[in-house]
């Protein structure tokens, strides 16, 4: 299926729905994982996992040893991420959590590194702030402005050190007859910082 150790698995071999947005497109798998800092043995938590792309790009990084909690508010998004873990063989290394953030992290334990794509509140990420390690990595993905605004705010309240906001354009060249047109993707904006 997917052999390869590097994350930026193809979109169309996750198993989809029409009823979730997803999968998070693959370039941006690659950034967001690339801020979360994951080494064999990490943990992990996944907000909004969606139909899990993220989670399993995580939870190859961090295998065999490292665990991702994946939490979504969704049935649908819980049984597509269960059974994309399965597709990719990292089933025993993800755990899902039905539920909406943040009450749905309570019981979880303390992480290295946590995602947050979907659900983003000021609690959920004062609640992020006590799941991570001293050191620990949270990254919010965004498309919205006020989403983006939001997190910047409360993770300098929070005094998490080395805030670092991006934002990617994606172009994907699609062949028009013999031709390539560049058909461009929604921005995102990728904030991500450590706990201090």
């Amino acid at each position: 299926m997917w052999i390869h150790k590097v994350p930026g698995i193809p979109d169309d071999l996750f198993i989809k729905s029409d009823r979730i947005p997803g999968p998070t497109k693959e370039e941006i798998r690659v950034l967001t994982i690339s801020k979360t800092r994951l080494h064999k043995g990490s943990y992990v938590i996944d907000i909004g996992c969606g139909i899990g792309s993220l989670t399993v790009e995580a939870a190859l990084q961090v295998a065999p040893m490292g665990k991702v909690f994946s939490i979504d508010k969704e049935e649908e998004s819980i049984r597509l991420t269960k059974e994309n873990a399965k597709r990719f063989g990292v089933e025993d290394i993800v755990t899902c959590v039905h539920g909406k953030a943040p009450e749905a992290m309570y019981d979880l334990p303390i992480v290295d590194s946590i995602i947050i794509g979907g659900g983003l509140s000021q609690d959920v990420i004062k609640t992020s702030a006590k799941k991570l390690k001293v050191n620990g990595c949270i990254v919010i993905n965004s498309i919205l402005l006020e989403t983006s605004y939001t997190a910047i705010v409360e993770l300098k309240k929070l005094n998490f050190k080395e805030l670092e906001v991006i934002q990617a354009f994606i172009a994907k060249g699609r062949e028009v007859g013999r031709k390539t047109m560049m058909i461009a993707r929604n921005p995102i904006t990728i904030i991500s910082a450590k706990k201090s």
